[in-house]
């Protein structure tokens, strides 16, 4: 059994359900702490909530002018279960059944993290006084609110002014095989209750109402034409799908078949890129409301910004590493949903997702395929080693 599976299966076997860290940031603190990294817990978050952050910190010997940090990022914390009876083995004892390994948190993502410390302790073996200065930043709240876990320590790393130059972000992002997607951005998101004020009747007479289903409907028919048309974005852009925008609720009415409804309540959200702002968005779907006369009231929740990553030294340095470990061209993607790089994107220009295939991710019987551990293993080894070697030439 590789070094990578061992502690994989130890972290595994935490059952480290959002916000719980259940002592994962412990195990993995302990082996960096050998390694001569300097660690620094911060704790967020309410009572009943609190939420457990690492930030471990190795400095390089690298110059003020050549001197580059590199930190890996990523979550201890796991989603609920769901239920014990469906599952074929418990979720945190980790099990082996035709060569893969199962358990809650297998992909999403504690092999990666695994990977992340025996990479760096098999790179720290073959350099022992490297350039580059390596970071850890653990949190135990992706898979919750996400308010108290990233954002917190990229907020204390920023007012510190610590630089980072790199981030690898240890996401689940292969289709089919190790390595062949990463993720070199995300699109932002953000999401809007529409309320439309109407007059509740009896729907036997509606000279003696208004309908705000009725009255909001034009313009819901507008924006769908815009969404069609891929008219949200100011141009195209080769690394993102053209904004989207996407009725997620409709709800108007007491229920009562014979009642006009006092007003109808929408929600929707935006998937948007780099070729929008909240605010360019926001504009025109204001401009469309108030070109139909509506009676509205509106709120917005930015839940993130949008971020890419161009193809530079991180991205080279990742995918030379996938082609030398796997064979694999990879393919740059920002499609899916948000993660906790768009955090680290305000504080670092060049973040990419790398980790394993994403198939099994929250699921039922979560697993990885135990072959692809030490893979993964590998390639952020070798990430590391063509870094090192960038910034000593």
């Amino acid at each position: 059994m590789s070094r990578t599976l061992q502690l994989a299966e130890q972290l595994i076997s935490r059952p480290s359900v959002t916000p719980d860290d259940a002592g994962c940031q412990q195990i993995l603190g302990e082996r960096l702490a050998r390694l001569g990294f300097r660690l620094e817990t911060l704790e967020s978050g309410p009572a009943d909530f609190r939420v457990t952050n690492l930030w471990a910190v190795r400095p390089g010997s690298a110059d003020a002018g050549a001197a580059r940090t590199l930190a890996f990022a990523g979550h201890t914390d796991v989603v609920p279960t769901g239920p014990l009876e469906q599952w074929k083995s418990h979720p945190f004892t980790p099990t082996h059944r035709d060569g893969r390994l199962y358990g809650r948190g297998a992909c999403d993502m504690k092999t990666s993290l695994a990977a992340f410390v025996v990479a760096i302790e098999d790179f720290l073996a073959s350099r022992p006084d490297p350039r580059l200065t390596l970071a850890l930043l653990l949190t135990s709240d992706e898979e919750g609110p996400a308010v108290d876990g990233t954002v917190v320590v990229c907020n204390a790393v920023a007012a510190r002014g610590v630089r980072i130059d790199y981030c690898i972000v240890g996401e689940p992002t292969s289709v089919e095989r190790c390595g062949d997607m990463i993720k070199n951005g995300r699109r932002g998101t953000m999401s809007g209750r529409l309320t439309i004020q109407g007059v509740q009747g009896h729907i036997a007479y509606p000279h003696l109402a208004k309908n705000p289903v009725h009255a909001v409907a034009p313009a819901l028919a507008e924006l769908v034409a815009i969404n069609a048309a891929g008219g949200w974005d100011a141009s195209p852009n080769a690394y993102f799908q053209p904004t989207s925008w996407q009725i997620s609720n409709i709800h108007a009415g007491t229920g009562a078949s014979n009642i006009i409804p006092g007003n109808a309540v929408i929600d929707f959200n935006f998937r948007f890129s780099t070729e929008a702002t909240p605010e360019s968005l926001q504009t025109r779907v204001k401009a469309v409301l108030d070109a139909h006369g509506l009676d509205y009231t509106l709120s917005w929740t930015v839940g993130g910004l949008p971020f890419l990553t161009p193809p530079g030294e991180l991205v080279a340095a990742v995918q030379q590493a996938i082609r030398d470990e796997t064979g694999i061209e990879t393919e740059l993607s920002t499609s899916g949903g948000t993660s906790d790089a768009r955090f680290i994107a305000k504080i670092c220009k060049q973040v990419v997702e790398l980790g394993p295939v994403n198939a099994s991710i929250h699921k039922i019987d979560e697993h990885i395929a135990v072959a692809e551990i030490e893979q993964l293993k590998n390639i952020y080894q070798r990430t590391l080693d063509r870094l090192e070697a960038l910034i000593s030439a």
